[in-house]
């Protein structure tokens, strides 16, 4: 292993902005800083909700320029959604967002060919009206998928434009409902029946392996010298979240990927098929090493997004202190439900949960928020409690990692929640797994142990205890149970 630290570039791109980052990596260094960051803004056109692919991209040659020298570049970003290439390579037209309607009663559609039992049973994954799967039968007898001889993930659409070579990378893959998680290769039979053609997609990668060099047009761009290498990271941005949980050798722990989603659970050795995981809507994604993803997807800090954007974006902090001195739990939603998943009125949305079942609906937007918060620390602990007894696979610790780790709110609800330790950090997850893994594939860190070793060395991660009994979120939950 090198002893020297190098500077890697990572692209990082979620739903609402994505921004090119640069980590250093030595034998005890692990550094991260900002080159570039960038808005992604969805477009609402006449045919539908739709990415702006061309400004993402504009956004990330932005982001290396100012990156500077690198010894290589890994791109992560949302799972689900892609672009198609027609026979010349060339994009056929802007990749259709996850939140579009076209999926609506795909999954009858789909369920009256492949049950449900026997398609959890396949895939591993939870019922999501936005899997690839969906997408792509909804998109069945459309010219575009007429048209197109390839399809592309997004963090591997990107990786072509700036490499000219193609790949589908396998964490990401797993996402889309067409993986079989026990062979950790595509679910042929299954496509076959329902029609759709895995020869679309080019050969799957694994994180680490190689993906091209910068082409000569993007180094000119970015006014970087070549050979420039791009490195496969865990391309779903979850998986290199889940890369950089510190957890400790040996260490039984939990984790919630928090941000526009909280994604809560655990990393297991091989996935859980049963009956009642599907029913209980567990997902089987996969991650590095022959890991096995398996969580829930809970709304996540998008409700408290919504809010504070139908609110006109009022002052955070000041709203946040005010929630805290807010007795609680009181007024709780179930924050993994789908009437949650579109954007626009959300307060009055889940005002009107609070009276489904029974119960006052805030009336202060500092009580909202408290609501909120206090739902997703419910839905975290239901999540985590849940994982360990489908997956017989008991926990000490929960380490939250992503954007959610600074609200110190939701950190110390989900540690009252669940009466588990919290341990938060680093924020910036996603971003340092795909360092480490860039890192690790060209020498400068060790195994998967050493790795997060280095994170628990070098990243500040405060420590929240549980306070009080556990009765008052025994309440909560039963309001929502009834």
């Amino acid at each position: 292993m090198s002893r020297r630290a190098e500077a890697f570039a990572a692209v990082d791109l979620g739903a609402s902005s994505g921004r090119v980052m640069v980590g250093r990596v030595g034998p005890d260094t692990l550094e991260l800083t900002q080159a570039h960051r960038f808005p992604n803004r969805p477009v609402l056109l006449p045919e539908g909700l739709r990415w702006d692919a061309l400004a993402l991209y504009t956004g990330v040659l932005d982001g290396l320029r100012a990156a500077g020298r690198v010894a290589s570049v890994g791109i992560d970003s949302w799972a689900v959604d892609y672009g198609l290439l027609d026979a010349d390579g060339n994009l056929l037209g802007n990749p259709v967002h996850y939140r579009d309607d076209r999926t609506r009663g795909i999954a009858e559609k789909v369920r009256a060919t492949i049950p449900a039992e026997e398609l959890y049973a396949t895939t591993g994954l939870q019922h999501a009206p936005f899997n690839t799967l969906y997408q792509l039968v909804a998109a069945q007898g459309t010219a575009p998928l007429a048209a197109a001889r390839r399809l592309l993930l997004i963090p591997d659409l990107i990786a072509y434009w700036l490499t000219g070579e193609q790949g589908t990378e396998l964490t990401n893959a797993s996402t889309t409902q067409l993986i079989d998680p026990r062979t950790r290769d595509w679910a042929r039979p299954l496509a076959d029946r329902l029609g759709v053609d895995l020869s679309i997609f080019p050969a799957l990668r694994r994180p680490g392996d190689p993906a091209g060099f910068l082409s000569p047009a993007v180094l000119e761009a970015t006014g970087l010298t070549g050979p420039v290498p791009v490195t496969t990271v865990a391309s779903h941005d979850t998986a290199s979240a889940v890369a950089a949980v510190p957890a400790t050798n040996g260490e039984r722990f939990a984790y919630i990927c928090t941000g526009t989603w909280s994604l809560a659970g655990l990393e297991l050795d091989a996935p859980v098929l049963t009956e009642e995981s599907r029913a209980a809507n567990f997902t089987n994604e996969l991650g590095i090493d022959g890991t096995v993803r398996y969580l829930r997807n809970i709304m996540g800090l998008w409700l408290l997004q919504e809010c504070l954007r139908d609110w006109g974006d009022p002052d955070l902090p000041a709203l946040l202190r005010e929630a805290a001195s807010i007795p609680g739990p009181h007024a709780v939603v179930d924050a993994a439900h789908p009437a949650f998943l579109a954007p626009g009125r959300m307060p009055e949305r889940i005002a009107e949960a609070c009276r489904t079942t029974g119960q006052q609906p805030p009336s202060t937007r500092a009580g909202l928020t408290r609501c909120v918060l206090d739902s997703l620390a419910l839905a975290h602990r239901r999540a985590i409690e849940e994982a360990q007894r489908l997956a017989d696979h008991p926990v000490d610790v929960v380490h939250v990692v992503g954007g959610g780790t600074r609200n110190e709110l939701l950190c110390q609800l989900t540690a009252d929640a669940c009466g588990l330790p919290v341990v938060a950090g680093p924020a910036e997850a996603s971003a340092l797994g795909n360092v480490l893994v860039q890192a690790r594939a060209h020498g400068f860190v060790g195994d998967r142990p050493a790795a997060r070793q280095l994170l628990s060395r070098t990243q500040s991660l405060p420590r929240y205890e549980p306070r009080g009994d556990r009765a008052p979120w025994d309440v909560a939950a039963a309001r929502l149970a009834v």
